[in-house]
């Protein structure tokens, strides 16, 4: 769903309002429409567009964490992918497989983890996998797990949206929030084209999020970063590899790059958290040169199955806590659902189940992911 529909009028009320668009926000919707709910979907901007973190077309999906949490939820996240993918008739997921090495990823201690959750995985020395998958150079063990591989975001975007359309939701994009105002059980939405009143509200805003709740509920402290992702063309078009996770000298991940590869297949590479602190709305949206500099370097020194030329690049914003877990909370008719930390778009069709359920009255899911105890954790 790219684009702006024709506007349709909001409804007065409705029975869960969502904030944002975007995967967590998308998933919310499809998650309460399944079960019959009345949704309202507030959109600050087009639907699909680049200014936030959900565009795109590949985003990676594991099952390898070092913590038995994610471990588990990883498992229950992928069957409500492919749960996504019969609902909506659409192919979004692609699973190639998973690699993590470095001297600061600790495969074999991840090893020990997915052992004791029972997912499939194997451990390699630096030679033989070199030997499996030639273009890539290991210097160290190297774990392997069969269940993962890439998410198309943006067309998971769509399906979710289109989905939970096609069961009555209402959607409404380039509709931005000026104000939320919680009155006992019930909450006003104010928008720039009229007001909403609803039993919940899901604020599912990304990095807009303390914009929006700040002085409402007592937000942890949340980091906006941007960053930047390139994609690089394959030396031969007949060679690719799984989904990689690498930390070493610089903290790295790499998949195939889907549509924003270009038509021969190029790889998105990209660190996963060096990008420079902005806001939502006053981040650049330019590549950081020196940043490109160093991806590129790393290419000739680990990836030597690629040209070590960018065909393209782009940026996106994090949203980050300050251990990287969820906050999935809420806060009387408020719940709060902001995710990312740069690693939340593989959970999203769970995030959209655990927040469903906290607008119903449901228990948090995971006391890490609450707001006290993330507070707690800085204070």
């Amino acid at each position: 769903m790219t684009g702006t529909p024709a506007r349709t009028e909001l409804p007065a009320e409705t029975e869960i309002a969502v904030v944002g668009g975007g995967l967590m926000g998308a998933a919310t919707a499809w998650a309460a429409t399944r079960r019959g709910r009345a949704v309202t979907l507030l959109e600050r901007f087009a639907f699909g567009h680049d200014r936030g973190s959900s565009h795109g077309s590949a985003r990676i999906v594991r099952r390898a964490y070092a913590d038995p949490l994610y471990v588990a939820l990883t498992g229950r996240s992928l069957r409500l992918w492919r749960e996504l993918e019969q609902d909506a008739g659409s192919s979004l997921l692609r699973i190639i497989g998973g690699i993590d090495h470095g001297r600061l990823r600790d495969p074999e201690g991840i090893a020990a983890t997915l052992a004791e959750a029972g997912v499939p995985h194997e451990v390699l020395p630096a030679s033989e996998a070199k030997c499996r998958w030639p273009g890539l150079r290991f210097d160290g063990p190297v774990l392997f797990h069969p269940e993962a591989g890439t998410v198309d975001a943006a067309a998971a975007v769509t399906a979710f949206l289109t989905r939970a359309r096609d069961r009555g939701a209402s959607l409404h994009a380039e509709t931005p929030v000026r104000r939320i105002t919680a009155d006992g059980d019930r909450v006003r939405v104010e928008t720039a084209h009229g007001t909403v009143t609803a039993r919940r509200v899901v604020v599912a805003a990304g990095a807009w999020v303390r914009d929006l709740l700040d002085g409402l509920v007592p937000l942890p402290e949340l980091t906006v970063t941007q960053q930047q992702v390139f994609h690089f063309p394959r030396r031969d078009p007949d060679i690719d590899w799984p989904v990689v996770v690498h930390k070493d000298a610089l903290s790295t991940y790499s998949l195939p790059g889907g549509r924003d590869g270009g038509p021969a297949g190029g790889r998105k590479i990209a660190e996963h958290d060096a990008g420079a602190p902005t806001t939502a709305d006053g981040r650049s949206g330019a590549v950081d040169p020196v940043a490109r500099e160093r991806i590129v370097g790393y290419v000739r020194e680990w990836l030597p199955g690629l040209e070590p030329r960018p065909v393209n690049e782009a940026t996106c914003l994090y949203t980050s806590t300050a251990g990287d877990d969820f906050v999935l909370d809420r806060a009387g008719p408020i719940v709060v659902c902001s995710p990312c930390s740069g690693h939340g778009a593989k959970f999203a069709p769970l995030i959209g189940e655990m927040v469903t359920d906290l607008a119903a009255g449901g228990p948090v899911p995971d006391p890490r992911f609450t707001l006290a105890v993330h507070r707690a954790a800085v204070s």
